[in-house]
């Protein structure tokens, strides 16, 4: 198989840098060979920083695909799922490159983000850029740990990393991206018995409460699924908080190896079902951006490079 990127699978770390960007138009043939030259930068910092744990994801666009690698495209590569109900939506915002950078000291993530954006400076524009945090013990800044039902060690590859069912792109991952803005206010007034039937889990031991006694709108509820052989439709979360002293959110990343299992489950948790329940957790928190990416193998990047 084709050598994932590094960033997909990672262990959670401290500190994230994620960075969007815009691609002037005509800018296709350097970028691609800048793309290579970003690997060799993640690699660098790797090295000489082994114990900050260092990783990095180079995601290009489903709408700037084409444009980019024009005439071979991942098999599933697909726009931004977009639903909305009432006041629930998952806006639309795509980008054509998305960066993630993740490292165990913030100082680490931000040298290499001074290169990366100066390595791109002439041929981008920079529209986005959001520092991640990692809050007390892998907790959501709502009190609640995040993924707490994440894959874990090998699973990871067997649910981010595509296989031999699209061998041009073995080692890729399709990923979506969100940054949802919570609002805390609203939240923390809430009892926290009144929370804990919101996420489907107890608060202070993250205990996930018995399918039985989960509310049928609870989160856990809504993001639990499974498929017509009655496997868990899984994804790998790499999300981290963001926030300052005025704005707070979780800056959501789910990769998986195909994009199905993200569409799903945002369906799920925006469209009420039958009975009218959708995922109670969206009442407190709002998504502001969403873009889908593919992220190639490692071979593919240096390969495309050479065009």
């Amino acid at each position: 198989m084709s050598q994932p990127q590094k960033g997909i699978c990672a262990e959670p770390n401290l500190h994230g840098l994620f960075l969007m960007f815009n691609v002037e138009e005509g800018k296709e043939a350097i970028i691609r060979e800048k793309l290579a030259i970003m690997l060799e930068i993640f690699e660098h910092y790797d090295e000489e920083h082994y114990e900050g744990m260092v990783s990095g994801v180079i995601a290009v666009g489903s709408n700037y695909w084409m444009e980019l690698f024009p005439g071979i495209l991942p098999k599933q590569l697909a726009p931004f799922p977009d639903f909305s109900e009432y006041d629930r939506s998952a806006p639309v915002v795509p980008f054509d490159l998305f960066i993630q950078i993740r490292a165990d000291r913030a100082d680490i993530c931000h040298a290499i983000g001074i290169e990366v954006c100066a390595l791109l400076e002439s041929d981008v524009e920079l529209v986005e850029q959001v520092k991640g945090f990692r809050f007390l013990d892998g907790r959501d800044l709502t009190g609640f740990v995040d993924a707490a039902d994440n894959p874990r060690g090998m699973k990871k590859f067997d649910v981010a990393i595509v296989g031999d069912e699209d061998p041009e792109f073995t080692g890729g991952s399709y990923i979506h991206v969100q940054r949802y803005q919570h609002n805390l206010e609203k939240w923390n007034r809430l009892p926290v018995v009144e929370q804990e039937q919101i996420m489907g889990r107890t608060k202070a031991e993250n205990m996930p409460f018995s399918t039985h006694n989960q509310a049928p709108f609870s989160h856990a509820k809504k993001i639990t699924m499974q498929n017509a052989q009655g496997q868990p439709i899984e994804l790998l979360c790499q999300s981290m908080p963001y926030g300052d002293m005025k704005v707070q959110g979780l800056y959501f990343i789910a990769c998986a190896k195909s994009p199905q299992p993200f569409t799903d489950r945002l369906r799920n948790r925006i469209v009420a079902d039958e009975n009218g329940d959708y995922d109670k957790l969206l009442d407190f928190t709002t998504a502001e951006t969403g873009g889908a990416f593919f992220a190639p193998s490692i071979n593919f990047i240096k390969q495309q490079a050479k065009r």
